[in-house]
């Protein structure tokens, strides 16, 4: 019999699931892989898009509660949150709070990731690029943590009372190109919409993962709708001030229906492009 094609997903907070590899999970969900998530925080240092949904104090809570429903939208098996908190955009006061996610001893985290990894033996990991997308602490603090993570779980002298020795075949960032965004910026401006949140973006193009930089293209047209409803889950962060509903429900399908991941471990070859993140393993 073969094995069961088992994905697990590291990400620092309730949405992160979302942008890059939703439609991706779900496709794999939907075809018989089992699905895990770990997210680092609850999201507590996040936006409240709508007073009436949440406070400071029940922030945590409620997205939680949404990172759940995103869950079982994308058809998730299972989310394990490891209990630290967010820290925040870099430079705000969340970043020196004790329990920030940003201040968690690496030893500590590794562990945590490695007797995850070790439990449910995935093949696929998938965690954030080097630059945490946009620049967030906790972004590149979980790159950091589970990259530990896949090389530690696969070694038998790392800790053997966290289980057995496994070697995850792949390790995968999910990439948002920048191209992504232009085509949004384009289309924005078409209809006389504000754009210059993207100047931001533009002005980062050194510190982005690059766009041509990736080993998998994964046409999510199968599941562009659960990866919607998804988004709408996070209720909290997805408000209708949100720079993702500013154009109609369509165009948006139409721009969102490729994921890129690129292939951290192994080292790639030149040119290589798999079929998809399971491609030669089954």
């Amino acid at each position: 019999m073969r094995q069961q094609p088992i994905l697990l997903g590291c990400f620092a907070h309730p949405d992160d699931e979302i942008l890059g590899p939703g439609g991706t999970l779900a496709h794999y969900a939907a075809n018989g892989a089992r699905v895990e998530l770990v997210c680092a925080t609850r999201g507590e240092a996040g936006e409240i898009a709508d007073p009436a949904l949440a406070t400071p104090e029940t922030l945590a809570q409620v997205r939680e509660a949404e990172m759940r429903c995103s869950a079982t939208t994308l058809g998730v098996d299972h989310v394990t949150f490891l209990d630290y908190r967010d820290s925040g955009m870099a430079g705000t006061k969340e970043n020196a709070h004790p329990h920030a996610f940003i201040n968690a001893p690496a030893d500590s985290v590794v562990a945590q990731l490695v007797e995850i990894i070790r439990r449910i033996k995935p093949q696929i990991i998938l965690t954030f690029e080097p630059f945490g997308g946009y620049g967030h602490p906790d972004h590149i603090a979980i790159h950091h943590h589970t990259r530990a993570a896949f090389a530690a779980a696969a070694n038998p002298a790392y800790l053997p009372d966290l289980g057995g020795p496994w070697k995850t075949a792949r390790l995968f960032y999910p990439i948002v190109r920048a191209a992504f965004f232009m085509a949004m910026k384009e289309r924005m401006a078409a209809r006389g919409l504000d754009v210059s949140f993207f100047d931001n973006l533009e002005a980062q193009a050194g510190k982005r993962w690059p766009d041509d930089h990736f080993q998998v293209v994964m046409d999510i047209s199968s599941t562009i709708t659960r990866k919607w409803t998804a988004f709408h889950c996070h209720r909290t962060q997805f408000g209708p001030d949100n720079l993702f509903r500013r154009l109609p429900d369509n165009e948006m399908a139409d721009l969102l229906k490729m994921e890129y991941f690129a292939l951290a471990a192994p080292e790639p070859t030149p040119g290589l492009l798999l079929a998809d993140l399971f491609d030669g393993l089954r």
